[in-house]
């Protein structure tokens, strides 16, 4: 073999197939998770969302519809759902009892007699007969839960179930038994056999016959080359001619491409646009298609009419008009999903202007399924939605008959994650209510406002909202005044309730007009029997106080007692859904009566303080934030009442740990320093700038730079002034998280105290001058930001001597090696020369230049 042809083999470095499939199988026995699963799906849409988000996939009520299907078939549909879901809870809870009383009997800690060692007889009865002696040997004691198992007289014991394990088996003499593990067993000769010598095989995998090398065929050579059809003869072999003996090239059975060139045209831009190559690696070529960007396997399932045999255009002329229409449109959506940018650019046009000549069914039984795919991704989600817009506008009123499929695929939209979905689903339904009219919209939805299903619910609540976007609040009012009275079911009052707190979350301000009617829609669901109602009655009247902020408080006139009377009722989720109401509607009032109410609800707020519910503690910060705003309350108010247990309560290292809890306090706090001042604030905060948790200093830092940069640093005394400068040097020194709050609350400081900082400027020159010389670049390029914000005060207090020795410590750091830090010496450099002035820059500015 020549040296050209050989190629060593490489070194696995990888167990044998056999023996991952064995560890895979122990795993599968072991119920141990695979970790490396959810990165190997990652690019999916359903592999990133909840359990809440897929239950999407249980929904079968958009299957099986179409223009058979009338209103009435529907609702009976529904209810036999609904009875179904009913009785089926109904054997679960039955189930559930049966378990818990059987749990019970188990749980008796009391012995029986004979298990417990009393081995008295029992007393024998009253003419009776004396009970015989027990012959039988005595037994072993058990366990006395421990359940016996009776044997039948003949029967052998039932093996233990063991564990299968390789590692704790005993060697016996008995013959040899082929085990699945190989670590231990001598490689045998392969049972194949074959004339040359094979290249020992990577990780023991099976070796073929690599196709780019092997040898040519007759049949092949005369499909490549012309025959004597074409006047051509095949010259025959000489007799003397001796071929060099062929080198068979083996590759693994299941290799795929090895190194491969870059490739830096326009279809690798954009495929890496699109997400990168997916299914096949490699673009495709498909007969009557063109070529695609990637051929995922379950696009097989959904387009076999046009890629298997027959599924060229050549082979159209044997089907019926229907089927050439069908084949036409899997095409096009082929092309569209998986092809080249201009190739789905051309099949888009294509499908848009022939959108009514193939019609609703058609079209939407092919582009409804693959948006239900689970293996579906953002792109090809996108670009299917897309279809469907665009489709919409031909067919208009043709639709009608597949509102209610499209609306099963197009609402899980409105929930997903990423907020370009939920615009897209927005468009695409408020286009579909502009088509179908508001008449067939309300009775296409109207059986899923009280499906069993909490999921149909929400997703059809947001639905409604959309459309009452698109076609008006006022169009939509009787249909909700009458859903949310309904005695049907509490169901569809809860759902018609959330409707309208989803039309004041989506429309904002646009809902003033209709304010008195919206409120007097949901107002009887305070005093409703089932909870979850009025609980999301009370959302509901917070959501429309916060889009009709700062006006309509007329409007919520007749729903004030009943909240009133809430808060005093209530305890739990349903309590922080009327604090938020009552925290959202105190703001709409005149000061008198703001100022009224916020003292009498605030000892509820108190005694909230100590729950250990993070939901409630968010509302609760959030209601404080917004009385404290109101002009009816007073600062003597907020200081004896409010701040001493405010803080006793949340200002704690806990509340840094948690994104949205560090938000909401250092807002509130904010908002209370607007009313009770500076003093009253950072006072009672500036010693824990020196607590040892440095995800509190932080938050303790953020607060003080946003209280001194609204109000100012006039209220700040002597005493204050100094315990503030020590915990910023402090904090500043011991920082080591990446982000600039501490910076940029040194300098806010600073800025605010202006000529009072005088007598602390050499401390902090000292102390920046010590961290320009540190061994860390991050404390160098700190020290240097600093410098940057501090150089202005440092001018103004007259200090021209810290500055010339700060210029000339700079200016000897600019041999700095991390570019960062080298960028924030020369940043500081500048400002310095900036306060100073070239004339008087200390290294001079020619030494700059050199």
């Amino acid at each position: 073999m020549s040296d050209e042809s050989y190629r060593p083999a490489l070194q696995s470095y990888t167990a044998p197939q056999e023996i991952l499939d064995e560890h895979a199988e122990l795993a599968d026995q072991d119920d141990t998770p695979d970790v490396f699963e959810d990165n190997a799906r990652s690019k999916q849409v359903a592999a990133r969302q909840s359990d809440y988000h897929l239950r999407r996939f249980n929904r079968a009520d958009g299957q099986g519809e179409g223009e058979d299907e009338s209103y009435e078939d529907r609702m009976r549909r529904i209810n036999l759902q609904r009875e179904e879901e009913r009785v089926r809870r109904h054997k679960e809870q039955l189930e559930k009892d049966k378990n818990e009383d059987e749990k019970m009997v188990l749980d008796d800690k009391t012995p029986p007699r004979a298990l417990a060692g009393d081995e008295t007889p029992p007393r024998a009865i009253a003419g009776g007969d004396t009970p015989p002696r027990d012959t039988t040997s005595p037994k072993k004691r058990r366990r006395w839960d421990v359940e016996e198992v009776k044997e039948e007289p003949g029967a052998e014991p039932a093996a233990a179930p063991k564990r299968k394990s390789r590692w704790d088996q005993t060697p016996s003499e008995a013959a040899p038994e082929v085990k699945k593990s190989r670590w231990d067993q001598t490689p045998a000769a392969s049972a194949t056999t074959s004339a040359i010598t094979s290249t020992p095989s990577v990780g023991g995998m099976m070796m073929v016959e690599d196709k780019r090398y092997r040898r040519m065929t007759d049949e092949e050579l005369d499909g490549l080359l012309p025959g004597g059809e074409e006047g051509y003869e095949i010259v025959p072999v000489p007799d003397d001619y001796r071929p060099a003996p062929s080198v068979r090239k083996m590759v693994p059975a299941t290799a795929e491409h090895g190194f491969m060139m870059q490739d830096d045209s326009d279809a690798a831009r954009a495929r890496s646009a699109a997400g990168g190559m997916q299914g096949s690696q490699e673009q495709t070529e498909i007969e009557g298609i063109g070529t695609l960007q990637f051929l995922k396997p379950e696009d097989t399932q959904y387009f076999a009419k046009v890629l298997g045999e027959g599924g060229g255009e050549d082979d159209d002329n044997s089907y019926t008009l229907e089927e050439l229409k069908e084949r036409k449109i899997m095409r096009l959506l082929l092309k569209i999903k998986n092809g080249t940018p201009p190739v789905r650019k051309t099949a888009l046009r294509q499908i848009t202007d022939r959108a009514r000549e193939f019609g609703a069914g058609p079209l939407f039984d092919k582009i409804l399924p693959l948006l239900m795919e689970r293996t579906l991704e953002d792109q090809e989600r996108h670009l299917l939605v897309k279809v469907i817009d665009r489709v919409l506008y031909k067919l208009d009123d043709l639709v009608r008959p597949y509102v209610h499929k499209i609306l099963v695929v197009i609402e899980p939209l409105l929930i997903d994650e990423d907020y370009y979905a939920r615009v897209e689903g927005r468009e695409i339904i408020s286009n579909l209510a502009k088509a179908a009219g508001l008449a067939h919209m309300i009775s296409t939805m109207r059986p899923d406002i009280d499906h069993v299903d909490e999921y149909v619910r929400n997703t059809t609540a947001r639905a409604f909202s959309v459309v009452a976007s698109a076609l008006g609040i006022p169009a939509l009012l009787p249909f909700l005044r009458a859903v949310c009275r309904s005695k049907k079911s509490w169901q569809a009052r809860h759902t018609g309730i959330r409707i309208i707190q989803q039309i004041a979350i989506m429309m904002g301000c646009a809902v003033l007009p209709h304010l008195r009617n919206l409120v007097d829609t949901v107002a009887d669901g305070l005093q409703d029997e089932q909870q979850k109602v009025r609980t999301m009655t009370a959302l509901s009247l917070a959501a429309l106080a916060e889009s009709a902020a700062p006006y309509g408080i007329e409007s919520f006139d007749n729903v004030l007692k009943p909240l009133w009377l809430g808060i005093r009722q209530h305890r739990g989720k349903t309590l922080a859904a009327f604090l938020k109401a009552i925290g959202y509607i105190i703001p709409l009032m005149d000061p008198e009566y703001a100022g009224y109410y916020v003292r009498e609800c605030m000892p509820i707020l108190i005694r909230e303080f100590q729950t250990s519910d993070e939901e409630m503690r968010r509302i609760v910060l959030q209601v404080i934030k917004q009385c404290a705003s109101t002009e009816g309350v007073t600062p003597t108010y907020i200081k004896e009442e409010v701040l001493p247990e405010f803080f006793k309560a949340f200002w704690v290292r806990r509340m840094a740990l948690d994104k949205r809890n560090y938000k909401q306090l250092v807002e509130t706090t904010v908002e209370l320093a607007q009313k009770a001042g500076v003093s009253e604030i950072v006072g009672r905060i500036c010693n824990d700038l020196k607590d040892e948790s440095e995800p509190y200093r932080k938050m303790v830092m953020e607060t003080i730079t946003k209280v001194i940069a609204s109000i100012g640093a006039a209220d700040v005394d002597e005493r204050l002034e100094v315990l503030l400068i020590d915990g910023i040097i402090f904090a500043f020194q011991e920082q080591t998280l990446e982000d600039t709050i501490m910076l940029d609350g040194f300098a806010t400081v600073v800025n605010a105290l202006g000529d009072r900082v005088k007598p602390y400027l050499p401390q902090i020159v000292s102390m920046i001058l010590w961290r320009l010389t540190n061994k860390s670049a991050k404390v160098r390029m700190l020290a240097a930001d600093l410098t940057s914000r501090l150089a202005p005060i440092i001018k103004s207090s007259g200090e021209d001597g810290l500055l010339s020795k700060l210029g000339v410590v700079i200016f000897e750091q600019l041999g700095e090696e991390y570019p960062d830090a080298l960028g924030s010496l020369i940043a500081a450099e500048g400002a310095i020369a900036n306060v100073v002035g070239m004339t008087q820059m200390n290294p001079p500015v020619k030494d700059l230049r050199e």
